[in-house]
């Protein structure tokens, strides 16, 4: 069994923004020559979330508005801001997002539904942040 890894860094313009990666992961997956497998994929970062979506903006924008009715950005809401942090509703964006997903290889390719793409979602942004990709198999 062969095993490949490479980190991809993130830094982005706003707080919260959800980044589409189906390609970089793709791309990942030419690179390691691997045909059957598995490929995981996390987000390194407690305030940060990679997960499998459709591509489509109207949904992106649902997903943010969602998550911030569930965890205002308000930071005098949360006990973990006492620390001298501002975070708090970003660690609770991220558990309901998910930290990571792992998609099956075959013949090659993710093997993805007709609508489904990889994302980072990203609720503390402004920062350098990594996400792993660790591809597993022959």
């Amino acid at each position: 069994m062969k095993s490949y890894r490479k980190e991809l860094w993130f830094c982005t313009k706003n707080r919260v923004e959800l980044v589409h990666i189906t390609p970089q992961v793709e791309e990942a997956l030419r690179e390691s020559g691997i045909r059957e497998g598995l490929c995981l994929v996390n987000a390194m970062h407690i305030t940060a979330s990679v997960f499998i979506n459709d591509n489509e903006p109207g949904l992106h924008q649902d997903y943010k508005d969602w998550l911030e009715k569930l965890a205002p950005h308000d930071p005098h809401l949360y006990r973990h801001n006492q620390t001298g942090e501002d975070n708090g509703d970003a660690h609770l964006k991220r558990q309901i997002m998910g930290r990571e997903v792992v998609v099956a290889i075959t013949n090659g390719k993710l093997d993805l539904g007709p609508w489904e793409r990889i994302f980072y979602g990203e609720f503390d942004g402004q920062r350098n942040k990594r996400v792993l990709i660790k591809i597993i198999g022959e």
